[in-house]
This record gives C-alpha cells, structure tokens and sequence, in this order.
C-alpha cells in the first residue's frame, strides 16, 4: 500500500500492452488507491495489482522512459508501460522497484553478513580468544625453540652468562618443582646474565632469562619463585610466541623461520623487547603464577614482597621510562599495589620454602662464575 506520503490516487490512464501468458492486448493503465489497475481495451476483466505484489523488469531509475511490470498475485502477465510520467508517478506508489531499493536489496545481506561476523568477533574477543595466540599454538616446537634463542641472544647482548655449577643447581632445583607445580613434564630453560638491571623476562620456546640484579635485591627464595612462577605464566600462555605473530604478522615469521636473513632474526629480541605485554597479559601471567606456586607448595608472600619492593623502586625512581630500560619488569605492568593485593588476597595454603638455605645461597652466587655465550647458529638466507 501507498504511504502516507503518497499522492492521492489519480485519474490519469495511460496505454499499456497487457501479455496473460496466452495473448497480447492493448489496456489502460490508472494509479488507483488499492493497486494498479488494468483494463484490457475490448472488453476484458479488469485486473487490480495491489502495489506490494509489483515487481520490474529493471530498476526504476530516474531516466526510466518505460517499464515492464508483473505482479506476485497474476503469475505469468506482465503489462509494459511507456512514458515517463507514468514511471516517476510509480515511483511514489512502489518504492520497491527503484534503483535505490535494489541496491538495499543486494546489499542488505552482505551487511548482516558483515555485522554477524564482527558481532562474533567481538564475542571472541570478549570470551578471551585471541587469533595470534591460536596460531602461535600450532607452531612447531622447532620453530619456537629457535625463535626463543634468536630472542634471548639479542636481548642478551654484551652480558655474559652466569655459571657457577652450584648456582645453576640451585636454579635447577627451583625451576624443576614449579614446574611439576604446574603440572609440565618438562621445566622452563631459566638461565641467568650478570646485569645489573632488576629483570626478568619470558622468550619463545620456554625459555626464561632472569638477571643478577634481580637475584640479588631478592631476600628470599620465594620472591625469586614468584618472578620465576611469573614469568612462566608468559610462557605457559605463549605470549611471546603471540607477541611475533601480532606484530609482525604470520608470514613474515615463517619467512624467518625457513630461512630469512638473519639481519631480520638479529632484530628479533629487540623487536620482542619494545613489544611489551599488555594488561591483560600481565593479569593473567599473573593468575597462572599464583597456581604454579600454589601447585609447587611455595608461598605467594614471597611475590607479594616482591611487588613492595618494586614499589619502593617506583617511589625512588620518580619516572620509570628514564631510570628503567625498555625492557624492565616493571614495563606495561598492572599498577603494583592492585597486584599486590591480589596476591594478599590469596587463601593460605601448606608451603615450604622454595630453597632451602643453603640452595639459596648457592643461587646467590651463581654469577660468581661467568661465561661469555654461545650465539645460536643462523641458516643462510633462502635464495
């Protein structure tokens, strides 16, 4: 039906050429109230097309001059009209067959189509799925163990390794119960560099690397086992591996994976340090650390006073981004006195310490020994 902005039915009649599907007439055509309707010339039964039920052989359009016209209601009689006073005075009581509503017509499912797919994207992405942390999932183990030394050797640079044989025990021991906390087979590869600064970080392949700066402003095994836990919880996550992928995209890591130029692999650790982790990513490393500690029978008190430590830096330091390299520990973290609540807030549970004496002793000293590193070996690039 006409809307409400619809002229008034007229009383012009214009010629028609009527088809039933079995002959061919001549007719008048009249924009009436209920339809359009058709008198075949001679004689014949009126017909009333009700304006919903029109369809067009072609888009009205503005130029239109003619128009050949069926309806839903008369299978198999069309009716052609010439004269473009009739077509722009159909326009008002059909909108349907304009070119304006077809181009609605075939774009209409392409944009539900496109608004289901970003309304399930956002509920992926609100239910915690992450497209770069799938794929880093289905990478080789190869893959991310070469990736993960490419990382740590860059990152690395110009610091020898700790490696005193007792220290490195110590280590072990610790790295090995957090690690059965967390319910894994294998334990993290946590090595240690003579560098001052208070760090640690998580690279691709399970690997860890934590800082004599960090170990010595430690007092205590445990909030050494805190960070440790910590920053498993990265690797558990695979957040480095997802940090690559997001950032320089899939392609681009297979390409270095099967033989890029090593220039690219080179940058590799420098990239993953300006990458930080976000929030997010930090709550949850965060999260998981507190199982792993929890499943090894160590104290969260221990990362609790960690993060007071780091608060005491934070009120010495002033601002961070000046005292602090850009891959501090404390880079891109939730503020630390949420995570220190957090961490108070954890239900107590049978613990142990996470060294005993003389272990952590041993641990402390472990860059009383220094090695100069090993750099990982590098394929020619592909031809």
């Amino acid at each position: 039906m006409p809307s409400s902005t619809t002229p008034a039915a007229g009383s012009a009649t214009h010629y028609a050429r009527l088809r039933d599907g079995k002959s061919a007439s001549d007719a008048t055509v009249r924009l009436a109230l209920q339809g359009l309707e058709i008198s075949p010339k001679g004689g014949g039964a009126r017909r009333v097309w009700r304006y919903d039920t029109l369809r067009a052989g072609e888009p009205v359009r503005r130029n239109t001059i003619d128009v050949l016209l069926s309806s839903r209601s008369d299978p198999g009689a069309t009716v052609f009209v010439p004269g473009p006073d009739f077509v722009a005075a159909l326009a008002a009581y059909a909108p349907q067959l304009t070119e304006r509503a077809e181009r609605w017509r075939t774009a209409r499912p392409w944009l539900i189509f496109v608004a289901i797919l970003f309304s399930a994207i956002a509920a992926l992405y609100a239910s915690g799925w992450s497209p770069a942390q799938t794929i880093a999932g289905f990478l080789p183990e190869s893959w991310r163990q070469r990736l993960g030394d490419e990382a740590r050797a860059s990152m690395t640079e110009g610091y020898k390794q700790c490696a005193d044989a007792n220290g490195i025990a110590a280590l072990e021991k610790m790295s090995e119960r957090l690690a059965r906390g967390a319910g894994m087979e294998k334990p993290f590869a946590v090595t240690v560099y003579d560098w001052s600064l208070m760090n640690a970080f998580a690279v691709p392949g399970g690997q860890i690397v934590l800082t004599r700066g960090l170990i010595e402003k430690a007092q205590s095994p445990d909030e050494v086992a805190g960070v440790l836990a910590h920053e498993m919880g990265h690797g558990i996550k695979l957040h480095p591996e997802t940090g690559i992928i997001r950032a320089i995209g899939l392609a681009a890591a297979v390409e270095l994976m099967m033989g890029g130029s090593s220039g690219a692999l080179a940058n590799l650790g420098l990239m993953l340090a300006q990458l930080g982790y976000t929030r997010a990513a930090e709550r949850e490393a965060d999260a998981v650390g507190l199982q792993v500690l929890k499943g090894a029978g160590v104290a969260p008190q221990g990362l609790a006073d960690f993060f007071k430590r780091i608060e005491e830096v934070e009120g010495e330091s002033g601002d961070l981004s000046k005292t602090l390299r850009p891959i501090s520990i404390l880079r891109t973290h939730p503020p630390t006195a949420e995570r220190a609540a957090i961490v108070k807030a954890q239900p107590t549970y049978p613990a142990t310490p996470a060294l005993d004496a003389q272990s952590w002793q041993e641990l402390k000293s472990i860059c009383s020994r220094t090695i100069t590193p090993e750099k990982p070996e590098r394929d020619a690039p592909a031809n």
